[in-house]
């Protein structure tokens, strides 16, 4: 009896335990799965925060190449940039790794850089240009003095070596100051000369005599009206023809012309300077242009090294004083350059009595066009800057100027009459005198009247001729008509009397026309060394009509 309860507690415990284990193991369970996915999310966060760690290094490591690349590359580049605009500058490495903040943060780098380089750049170039101002000036007034010494030179001694050697020196003395003129001009100072009211073809004449192979240049004054330049313009005016001509000898053949037209419009002068040299490509164009605009601040250390100041020194001018300067392909295959002067308000015209253009500036066309208005005229009516010459007994009175006279029908009975010497002024006798002894002044202008009627040239009208005093010192141009005058007599009288065949007149006159040009360069040649009697007495060097500019460079042996 007492085995049975021991037994039933013994399975009672049992039981529970198995029940209490029972719960146990289901708890256990429960709490292993909670563990399990607990495992899982602290794996996932892992993950992430490991994928986070690895965005933040390609981050961080993009940044740092960025900032490396922006000193490195960027902003050195920007710089040069600044001073030489073919230079690229490079953009970043890469934005798909970059925030928006930082990307407007690097922005923002540049742009102050650019800004403060800039800054930096015009207050360095300010200082540069302050610099060479006023060294340029110094020199400048040195040079002046120079040359106003070795004209005093020239003057003073009369021995032709002597003369020679200081127009040499005088003529090296200009071209070291018209470098020096121009790059004190391109760092903003005034050209340094004042002179008063020229012609613009005793300009024009004057800015070549300033160049290395001036005789290359061929000016040709198709000015209607003896137009000159106001008296604060002239010295600008010659300084921006002098480097355009310039420009056109140094990119052109040597032995190729540079073409030089003046012409007159409605609105004012303009000079045409062409060449046929290389010309220019349409970058080379457009930076001319930009530069002799005058429109931008100029900085000399965007003009190359060594400096190309030509092209910035015009810019200057045409800002300064009104004018304006343009340059295009040539149509001879170089470049053509023109100088428009306004006529309000740097142009006047000029009383020739007063003042009077050099013998070295081109005379006006013998022909110019017929305007509505005006009377057509002859093409052969000689020019206002070549007149015909007089008789040497004759003096031209102040009230009466030449006059054309047209052909009359008896006009072969004079000639007749000048052949045999019938005529009241024995043209024929005194030509053939003269041209067996050579003749006297006198006897070869009488032989040029008959050769004035043949050619419908000018003469004076007869009030003119009733004076007895001597005549004026004669131009090379006057030589030369007078020459040419009288072989036309000549020749007129030979075919009045019949002693050449009728097929002959044009070799006559091709043969005259040959003689007077070789005579007006004979005449020409001979008389540059009295040509400083025409110039001012002002200091410089400039037009033909200005300060010696004819003497010391015009007039240099070849």
């Amino acid at each position: 009896m007492t085995d049975t309860p021991v037994v039933l507690i013994v399975f009672l415990a049992l039981g529970t335990v198995a029940v209490v284990l029972a719960l146990l193991l289901v708890r256990s369970r429960q709490e292993l799965s909670r563990s399990q996915l607990q495992v899982e999310a602290a794996g996932a966060q892992l993950e992430r925060a490991s994928r986070h760690a690895a965005d933040l290094g390609a981050r961080l490591r993009a940044a740092e190449a960025e900032l490396r690349h922006l000193v490195e590359s960027r902003i050195p580049d920007l710089a040069t940039s600044l001073a030489h605009s073919h230079v690229p500058v490079p953009g970043p490495l890469g934005t798909a790794t970059l925030s928006p903040e930082l990307d407007r943060s690097i922005d923002a780098v540049l742009v102050q850089v650019r800004e403060e380089v800039a800054k930096e750049r015009i207050r360095v170039d300010a200082a540069a240009q302050a610099a060479m101002r006023g060294a340029t000036t110094t020199i400048q007034a040195l040079l002046y003095q120079l040359q106003t010494l070795l004209q005093r030179m020239q003057e003073k001694y009369e021995d032709p070596l002597v003369a020679e050697d200081l127009l040499a020196a005088d003529f090296l003395n200009e071209q070291a100051l018209r470098r020096i003129q121009s790059t004190a001009v391109v760092c903003g100072a005034w050209p340094g000369l004042t002179r008063e009211n020229s012609h613009l073809a005793d300009i024009v004449v004057g800015a070549s005599s300033r160049l290395s192979g001036y005789e290359r240049v061929q000016v040709t004054n198709l000015l209607r009206d003896p137009v000159g330049v106001i008296a604060r313009a002239v010295e600008p005016v010659a300084v921006t023809l002098t480097e355009l001509m310039a420009n056109a000898l140094h990119h052109s053949h040597p032995e190729l012309p540079v073409t030089v037209t003046l012409q007159q419009g409605n609105r004012g002068a303009s000079v045409i300077i062409d060449d046929a040299g290389v010309g220019m490509h349409t970058e080379e164009l457009a930076r001319a242009k930009r530069l002799m605009s005058g429109d931008e601040a100029l900085l000399v250390t965007e003009l190359g090294d060594p400096p190309r100041n030509g092209f910035a020194a015009v810019g200057r001018l045409v800002r300064q004083y009104g004018f304006s300067a343009h340059v295009e392909a040539s149509p001879y295959g170089g470049v053509r350059a023109i100088v428009h002067i306004p006529g309000d308000p740097l142009l006047t015209l000029l009383d020739e009595a007063e003042h009077p253009m050099s013998v070295m500036a081109p005379s006006q066309p013998h022909s110019l066009p017929v305007l509505p208005g005006r009377p057509a005229t002859d093409a052969r009516t000689p020019s206002t800057t070549a007149p015909t010459a007089a008789p040497a007994t004759a003096t031209t009175t102040g009230a009466e100027l030449p006059r054309r006279r047209r052909r009359r029908p008896a006009y072969a009975e004079e000639e007749r009459n000048a052949a045999y010497g019938g005529g009241t002024d024995g043209g024929g006798t005194e030509a053939a005198d003269a041209g067996a002894t050579g003749g006297t002044g006198a006897s070869v202008k009488s032989a040029g009247g008959t050769g004035a009627e043949e050619s419908g040239v000018s003469e004076l009208s007869p009030g003119s001729r009733t004076g007895t005093g001597p005549a004026p010192p004669s131009t090379p141009e006057e030589s030369a008509e007078r020459w040419s005058a009288f072989q036309k007599g000549t020749a007129s009288g030979r075919a009045a009397a019949g002693t050449y065949a009728p097929g002959t007149a044009d070799t006559a006159d091709a043969s005259d026309r040959s003689a007077t040009a070789g005579t007006a360069a004979t005449k020409a040649t001979a008389g540059n060394t009295d040509s400083s009697a025409d110039t001012n007495e002002t200091d410089g060097a400039g037009d033909a009509g200005d300060p010696g500019s004819g003497a010391s460079e015009g007039d240099q042996p070849t």
